[in-house]
């Protein structure tokens, strides 16, 4: 062969292999992956499934990560339990602390166990086992640290607040709701719809470990999550949107999938930003959203039909609409069917909150103009 033709060669494969060459930001990623001590410090704020979502992926890439729960719940068994006992409602917390855990499959079995029967039907034995601990605890938030401690949590799961509080609902046609569960299960009407969320007592006070975990954290992310009922509610809170403004991290909000009947019906992306922005006290973004991550994965015809049987639809992006809010959107697959239930994929989300971080400074596009692609399915 001569010299050209050998120089040609040469050329087609060091191509070839750069082709296949992981860029200096996956590399990190996986450097994460394999040893999650030297990830980096995250904060997350939200409740109900979509935190325990979000958790079960970030929890792979670091042990430095701190769940902020919502503590408004007062319905189901947590509602049961806040009313009999006095105590905070456990659920969230619950789901939090399996989502961290290092658990056998069935204790986490055991710990979602619901009673069908007797006068304990309803409860989950989980919510039973943190009201026992917080009865031979100082606090609910030792009680929360001691049962994290007994199933091996990776990170730490932190009420909101110690605070017992409630939040009250203002509609759009002058009525009020008052109570988490009341206003996340209210019948559907396109004429009352949410206007403004309150806390009583106004004034109460953030955990202070929550305050911290902001004030540390490299990546403070938002949701997914109930609007109104999960995410909102923590944000009532002033030393947190005091601490959210002072924290250098990065700040990311990860928009919901389908939008809920009861609380954002017919809302777009930047709709669920307009209502956060309104709760945060500010017309714009800066210093509270930096990124609005959102699904660009098309969701099967089948299930978009049983979902709009109760008046949910997929949550539209606007970009122009929320950049000029003055957040970056970020689209990604981020949908997949599991169970029969349209969900964020954990995996998937935590690499998109990892490369936000590690390309925040050169800001690069997370995926470009990445085509649109099926949900892929989960076997149940």
């Amino acid at each position: 062969m001569n010299q050209q033709g050998q120089s040609s060669l040469d050329q087609e494969n060091h191509i070839r292999i750069r082709s296949y060459m992981l860029t200096e930001t996956e590399e990190k990623i996986i450097r994460f992956a394999k040893n999650p001590a030297q990830g980096p410090k995250i904060a997350v704020i939200g409740g109900g499934t979509g935190l325990s979502t979000v958790l079960r992926g970030l929890k792979l890439f670091s042990n430095h990560l701190s769940a902020i729960v919502t503590v408004a719940d007062n319905g189901g068994s947590s509602g049961m339990l806040r009313e009999d006992l006095g105590i905070l409602p456990p659920g969230d917390i619950r789901n939090c602390i399996l989502a961290l855990a290092d658990t056998e499959p069935l204790m986490d079995e055991l710990l979602n166990y619901r009673f069908s029967d007797g006068r304990l039907k309803g409860q989950s034995f989980g919510n039973l086992f943190i009201a026992a601990m917080n009865a031979i605890s100082d606090n609910f938030y030792d009680a929360v640290r001691n049962v994290s401690k007994v199933l091996a949590v990776k990170g730490r799961v932190l009420p909101v607040s110690l605070q017992d509080v409630q939040i009250s609902a203002f509609l759009s046609d002058g009525g009020i709701i008052n109570g988490e569960w009341a206003i996340g299960n209210r019948p559907v009407d396109p004429d009352q719809q949410i206007v403004a969320i309150t806390m009583q007592p106004a004034d109460a006070a953030a955990l202070p470990e929550a305050i911290q975990a902001l004030a540390t954290a490299d990546v403070i992310v938002l949701g997914p999550g109930s609007l109104y009922t999960s995410i909102i509610p923590n944000l009532l809170f002033a030393d947190i949107r005091q601490a959210i403004r002072r924290s250098q991290a990065i700040k990311v909000y990860v928009c919901n999938l389908m939008t809920q009947p009861a609380e954002t019906l017919g809302y777009t992306a930047a709709q669920h930003l307009q209502a956060l922005l309104k709760h945060f006290g500010q017309d714009t973004t800066e210093g509270f959203i930096d990124y609005c991550v959102v699904n660009n994965a098309w969701v099967d015809r089948c299930e978009i039909a049983r979902y709009k049987l109760e008046s949910a639809t997929p949550v539209l992006a606007e970009r122009r609409s929320i950049e000029m809010l003055g957040a970056r959107q970020v689209d990604a697959p981020l949908a997949i069917i599991n169970n029969g239930v349209i969900r964020h994929d954990h995996m998937l989300l935590a690499r998109v909150i990892l490369r936000l971080l590690l390309e925040h400074v050169s800001r690069q596009p997370l995926f470009g103009e990445q085509p649109s692609q099926e949900v892929s399915r989960n076997k149940p």
